[in-house]
């Protein structure tokens, strides 16, 4: 059964944002973050290896597996093909939301502004990736969104560090944060993967 993006949202305080090179790193990465207490896992569409590795981590027992960086209607039909439980982009167009909202797909959008979440409203969308959250003016400038727009929540990612996590987290709306601290570029180091993920999901 299809869970709602906000149920996913709240099965761990971390999303591990993953950019993944070699589809043989694919599985003992998702054995040890969900080992470590982080089921869901964002894999970035930004390597050749994606999809397969997409399709790689889906046959770990215990994790949810969605696409990153989806910027375009094939890119998401790309990733539900490859067997993606849910779908994150960097931004909001229409042809994007339109399309994923008519897919059924949970969804989540970056948005920037108020603006950005207007439109996601306006489509029926009430959870959203803030992004770049660093760079877009941090906790501060979030914290005015909610204002306004008390009945979403929020997912930031975008420099958000193990060190800042808590302060993301401890604000009402914010169900859960993206990280890609936890799997630096390079061949996996499984053990410290496992403690970034237990030290992670302790941040819940």
């Amino acid at each position: 059964m299809q869970q709602s993006i906000g149920n996913i949202m709240r099965k761990a305080p971390v999303i591990p944002v993953l950019t993944i090179a070699d589809v043989a790193h694919a599985r003992p990465i998702a054995e040890a973050l969900v080992a470590g207490g982080l089921p869901v896992l964002e894999v970035t569409l930004r390597t050749p290896a994606a999809l397969d590795v997409i399709a790689a981590m889906r046959q770990v027992e215990g994790a949810i597996v969605g696409a990153g960086t989806v910027c375009n209607v094939a890119d998401l039909r790309a990733a539900i093909g490859a067997g993606a439980e849910f779908i994150v982009a960097p931004g909001l167009t229409e042809n994007l939301g339109q399309a994923a909202c008519q897919s059924t797909i949970p969804f989540l959008p970056g948005v920037a502004n108020a603006g950005d979440i207007m439109r996601g409203m306006d489509m029926g969308l009430s959870h959203f990736k803030f992004f770049p959250a660093e760079a877009n003016g941090g906790i501060k400038a979030l914290k005015a969104l909610c204002g306004p727009f008390g009945g979403v929540h929020f997912c930031p990612t975008g420099g958000v560090s193990q060190h800042s996590a808590a302060d993301w987290l401890a604000m009402e709306q914010v169900l859960c944060v993206g990280g890609s601290w936890l799997v630096p570029p390079g061949a996996p180091d499984i053990a410290a993967i496992n403690a970034a993920a237990r030290a992670a999901k302790g941040l819940g």
